[in-house]
């Protein structure tokens, strides 16, 4: 399954999920994770069915060594894992950049009338260290208008299923206090429901952003659908750190 936004063009974005790979087992089967024990061969074919989707080769993709931080860098050169960042800025034609999640929140950015694009890996931990501000700020930078920019949250981890603890909680209500309309109590003490994609868009929109589409898909329970480290978690299915299978979200010019 993939999930495209309404208010970014269809043919230069795309929110792949986990079907039309060709990875087996519990990377079944589009998964782009190489440090994970799939078959390298098998996530080799998965770039190039990504690629296809756009009419460009694989060898046009960017694909980030992504962590937690709100590091954001600007390119115009395809690569696969050498830029160390969870945002990604361009204003270079063919050039793929992509996002990797499996309950994070991707955040596609895109002024097309300026010709500038962005990416962010939007987990709670750079959400909270300002990696939606600082993609923002390099679009601004390179010549991006903020009247003119439309952003996508695909799709992530949703609030019925992301339970979190106090740590999350007072992170974010410490830094706005509008932000705990986004935790409910959960069943457990000092534990809450967050709304992650709710509250990426309530931050998208007051840094004056208001051309917004939020999926609101959850990935843990579309388990036929979509990654989930949470579920995988949950299910025993990661006995090795790092063996898990992740989804690519995707935006070019």
């Amino acid at each position: 399954m993939t999930w495209q936004a309404s208010n970014l063009p269809q043919k230069k974005h795309c929110f792949f999920g986990r079907n039309g790979g060709v990875s087996t087992g519990k990377y079944a089967s589009f998964n782009f994770n190489e440090k994970s024990l799939d078959n390298p061969q098998n996530i080799t074919e998965n770039y190039k069915r990504l690629a296809r989707f756009y009419n460009l080769e694989p060898n046009r993709i960017v694909r980030l060594s992504q962590g937690v931080s709100n590091k954001v860098v600007y390119t115009t050169e395809p690569s696969i894992r050498q830029l160390e960042a969870d945002g990604v800025v361009s204003d270079c034609k063919d050039l793929i950049l992509t996002i990797s999640t499996a309950d994070c929140a991707p955040v596609l950015l895109a002024d097309y009338k300026n010709g500038i694009i962005g990416a962010a890996h939007g987990g709670w931990r750079s959400f909270a260290k300002g990696i939606i501000e600082n993609t923002i700020d390099l679009m601004l930078e390179k010549g991006a208008k903020i009247e003119n920019i439309a952003a996508a949250i695909g799709p992530c981890i949703q609030q019925t299923s992301f339970e979190v603890g106090a740590e999350v909680f007072e992170t974010f209500v410490n830094q706005d206090s509008q932000n705990q309309a986004y935790f409910i109590p959960s069943n457990k003490e000092n534990h809450w429901l967050f709304d992650l994609s709710g509250c990426i868009e309530y931050k998208l929109h007051k840094l004056g952003i208001t051309n917004t589409e939020n999926s609101k898909i959850d990935t843990y329970k579309e388990e036929n659908n979509y990654f989930s480290y949470r579920r995988d978690t949950h299910k025993g299915l990661i006995t090795t750190a790092g063996d898990f299978p992740v989804e690519l979200s995707t935006i070019i010019l």
